[in-house]
């Protein structure tokens, strides 16, 4: 039973590290000395040096044949958490109004977390310690990482989320009045669909119970709006449905429109999607992070290959160096020397990043409030709750190995993350203009709770583990 001061302070301790770091960057930024243009040199090394050294360093030595099994449950896990969040995101748009220019990019905010630079700082402390064992969990727990991010990737480069964005700043300018009002009238239509939808319920519920002269005894008391809606459900009652209807069977058919013309145009049309698809998931599989955790899985549980790279592969002989290590572990020393580097110069990108948020219109009061706050308890509190579910329902029926702490630590802990700041340039590219204020106002309360939810959901779940 671990004391619930050591769960509190090893639940914190990781966090106090991780605001230093987005502390340093977000203070040189706003202090002038990182410019955006440095900003975005950083991350380019971050993305495509130091992200897939660390990958590369933590994957070998952690998977092997016996345990490769996980990347099942940590890919479903992964799908299901951005599915849950783009349904949250959705859910939100159905109560709360949304500017214009950001009723899609909400979707992509609530499906994709930061899944690199925050849970690795975070998991990295916590399983480099009691209760943890040390250096080997902390291997595996980034290697469990590693499938995040890849399907982070694939999720949004290769299978379209990335295409929300762009379709934000289609189309002209609209209002945040006209916005508001769209989402009333909306309200008012699934309202009144409600109201038809429980009168025409109750009235077949009467329908079993009483004679016809009672049901439409009882459909007189209703309210005149509730009497039509009765009335329009019955075609046979409606003569204009009944006409309309029929100019739709008798309207002849379109000329030009006749089947040996359309029906090439389909397949062309599918192969060029197909053809499209494949280039996109071709372009993603060849990013350096990706050719780093793919390649890394393969090595790992290659026992040859792995033998080259780390020492003690069982039933593996090869001549060693010179030094006595394995002949490509000067290759591995140096992906563990630069990937080091990876999870500060990440949270300080990311304390960059948050410094040049604006807040559009300078003020709160200007800003969807309503929204903000829906989307930033369900990412940072709905999630966790619901991630807890799942992963001890999945325990439950086999799926996530029961005794792999370190595996049911890395899924419950990724279901509370704030949405990814890549989201940021990515609107800054789409946009047109280089700005992202809608997004801003969006991930700064999420990056203000983040502390207090993953404290606690950190504590709980080391708990649940070895309390």
């Amino acid at each position: 039973m671990i004391p619930a001061g050591t769960l509190i302070w090893v639940s914190v301790q990781p966090l106090i590290r991780l605001f230093l770091c987005v502390s340093c960057g977000f203070a040189i930024t706003k202090a002038g000395l990182l410019p955006l243009a440095a900003a975005r040199g950083a991350g380019q090394i971050l993305l495509n040096v130091t992200l897939p050294s660390l990958m590369f360093s933590k994957i070998v030595p952690a998977f092997n044949s016996s345990n490769i099994s996980a990347l099942g449950p940590l890919i479903f896990v992964g799908l299901l958490y951005e599915a849950i969040g783009i349904a949250i995101a959705w859910i939100t748009t159905q109560f709360f109004w949304v500017p214009h220019r950001f009723r899609y990019g909400i979707l992509v905010a609530g499906g994709w977390g930061n899944v690199g630079d925050i849970p690795t700082s975070v998991v990295m402390s916590i399983t480099a310690s009691a209760p943890f064992n040390g250096t080997e969990d902390e291997n595996l727990a980034v290697a469990y990482i590693a499938a995040f991010i890849l399907v982070f990737f694939i999720t949004l480069f290769v299978f379209g989320g990335i295409k929300w964005i762009p379709m934000d700043f289609d189309g002209p300018d609209v209002e945040d009045e006209e916005v508001r009002e769209r989402l009333r009238m909306k309200q008012k239509k699934i309202g009144v669909a409600l109201e038809r939808s429980i009168i025409l319920l109750k009235g077949q519920h009467h329908s079993k119970y009483s004679s016809a002269e009672e049901v439409t005894y009882d459909a007189e008391k209703v309210s005149s709006t509730a009497d039509r809606a009765v009335l329009s459900s019955r075609p046979s009652d409606d003569p204009i449905s009944a006409r309309t209807t029929i100019v739709q069977h008798d309207h002849p058919p379109a000329q030009g429109l006749d089947e040996t013309k359309v029906e090439p145009a389909i397949p062309k049309g599918l192969r060029h999607r197909i053809y499209r698809q494949a280039w996109n998931l071709l372009q993603t599989l060849l990013n350096p992070c990706s050719i780093s955790i793919l390649g890394s899985f393969i090595i790992s549980v290659v026992p040859v290959l792995k033998a080259l790279f780390v020492p003690g592969v069982p039933g593996v002989n090869i001549a060693p160096a010179p030094d006595g290590q394995p002949p490509l572990a000067i290759i591995m020393n140096t992906a563990t020397f630069i990937g080091a580097a990876s999870v500060p110069l990440g949270l300080m990108t990311l304390g960059s990043a948050l410094a040049r948020l604006q807040l559009p219109g300078g003020r709160w009061s200007a800003l969807p409030l309503g929204a903000i706050g829906s989307l930033a308890i369900g990412r940072m509190v709905i999630m966790p709750v619901l991630g807890v579910l799942i992963c001890q329902g999945l325990t439950n029926i086999g799926m996530i190995d029961a005794n792999n702490n370190v595996l049911r630590f890395v899924c419950i802990f990724l279901s509370c993350l704030p949405t990814a700041t890549t989201q940021v340039y990515l609107t800054q590219v789409y946009s047109g203009t280089g700005s992202a204020e809608h997004i801003s106002a969006f991930l700064i309360p999420q990056y203000i709770l983040m502390f207090g939810t993953m404290t606690a959901l950190t504590a709980y779940t080391l708990h649940l583990l070895y309390g």
